[in-house]
């Protein structure tokens, strides 16, 4: 009854929904695109064998399922895949990282609305044998219809935060029912076990995994790219920071703090990466007003010694420059969105800096909290002082960045883990 009702809801709010997407592509003209594949309607590859249906609703998601799909399409070379997101910049992530088994192996489509005739339609053109969802994307007629085909569902990477899981208490019923259905839920923690198992998940569908966050590659070629981007970037002499995936709200905050710790280091500089594309132009002009000397790498202008700050407006490259920076700012940390994740500026070796708002990452921001590795600041004027000392201190920056590895290194082996309840259940 409960998903009847969401149903029907649902239908009533499709014109809104539609309105949506065209108000988006006034910004992100690619959300006009390939609408048709929303309600189901596309051109499925003829695969010898049913596929696998892997979930990542945008670009964290899919960078985070990247290892996982490699690692899928490896073991088994007759294994074809079909990969869904819910946005445009998640398809180019899919098409960019894939491109070699696009078409043969893997196979992108948008995922569909959540009504019955959208998800009917997309079943019966791909015909999968199990679904993987990345992270928490709980759809209840998705869920419904793959179960009701018989498909083994694995949430994989699952978190859930106190903030999400009392939204989904809100809808009890919904909720409950779409968590009986599942087949398991590999988790990142046991607290977030716990929350889903006060949602109503049963003991025997509960896997505690860890975060295959943590398992991030770093290859040589990679490790090459970063060193020589690092040698552009530290022309001068002067210390790096990010600031990456930053928020609308956020960006106005750190160019103030930038301009507050450029008083006492003038060789200090700011690489700014905005989370969403479409503000790649409104931040670039902000930068602009600040008065500081600029360099957009989209347009591969040079970076000199008088270049204080460079806009990171290029996609798939915020693991290269993390790599080429000597520490960073995490965003949607100083804004309420949850924060993101700073495991790939851990990786490195380059301590990070953070906001109040961790509620999406709150078990591994403890754990780089508590070894030293990250520190909070609650505002502008904080986020100066802690850049400033990281900044002249190389030693507490150097100690802080291989407290943080140590954590990166000590909790790897969440993704076999993750393959084997996968290859298990498909």
């Amino acid at each position: 009854m409960a998903r009847i009702l969401y149903t029907t809801i649902y239908y009533l709010l499709l014109p809104a929904i539609l309105l949506r997407l065209l108000w988006r592509a006034r910004k992100a003209p690619a959300y006009r695109t390939r609408v048709a594949e929303r309600f189901g309607f596309f051109s499925p590859p003829d695969f010898k064998q049913r596929p696998l249906w892997v979930h990542a609703v945008s670009v964290g998601e899919t960078i985070a399922a990247a290892p996982m799909i490699k690692q899928l399409l490896s073991e088994d070379p007759l294994r074809p895949l079909v990969i869904t997101t819910m946005t445009p910049t998640g398809s180019e992530r899919v098409q960019a990282l894939f491109d070699e088994y696009l078409g043969e192996r893997v196979f992108h489509v948008y995922v569909p609305y959540d009504l019955p005739g959208c998800i009917q339609r997309f079943l019966k053109r791909v015909q999968p044998c199990a679904l993987v969802v990345m992270e928490t994307e709980l759809w209840p007629n998705i869920i419904h219809y793959s179960h009701r085909g018989g498909l083994p569902i694995i949430i994989a990477n699952a978190r859930l935060s106190e903030k999400s899981a009392r939204g989904y208490q809100r809808v009890a019923p919904l909720t409950r029912a779409m968590l009986a259905q599942l087949s398991t839920v590999a988790a990142q923690s046991q607290a977030d076990g716990e929350r889903f198992k006060a949602l109503g998940l049963r003991d025997d569908q509960l896997e505690v995994t860890g975060s295959i966050k943590f398992d991030i590659s770093l290859g040589a070629e990679l490790r090459e790219q970063a060193e020589q981007l690092k040698q552009q970037w530290h022309i001068g002499g002067g210390p790096v920071w990010i600031a990456a995936s930053t928020h609308a709200g956020e960006d106005e905050l750190i160019l103030a703090a930038f301009t507050r710790a450029r008083q006492q280091i003038e060789t200090l500089r700011l690489v700014i990466v905005p989370r969403h594309p479409e503000r790649f132009v409104s931040v670039y002009q902000l930068c602009e007003a600040s008065g500081f000397a600029l360099a957009r790498r989209s347009s591969a202008e040079p970076v000199s010694a008088q270049t204080a700050i460079i806009m990171g407006d290029t996609m798939g490259e915020m693991l290269l420059m993390f790599g080429a920076a000597d520490f960073s700012f995490i965003g949607g940390s100083l804004v309420n969105n949850g924060g993101h994740n700073m495991l790939e500026s851990v990786a490195w070796g380059a301590p990070v800096l953070s906001g109040l708002s961790l509620f999406n990452f709150a078990e591994i921001s403890e754990l780089l909290q508590k070894a030293g590795a990250m520190k909070t600041v609650a505002n502008s004027d904080e986020l100066a002082a802690a850049v400033v000392l990281w900044a002249n201190d190389i030693q507490a920056r150097r100690l802080a960045g291989e407290a943080g590895l140590a954590v990166v290194n000590d909790n790897r082996g969440a993704l076999q883990r993750l393959l084997n309840i996968i290859n298990t259940a498909d």
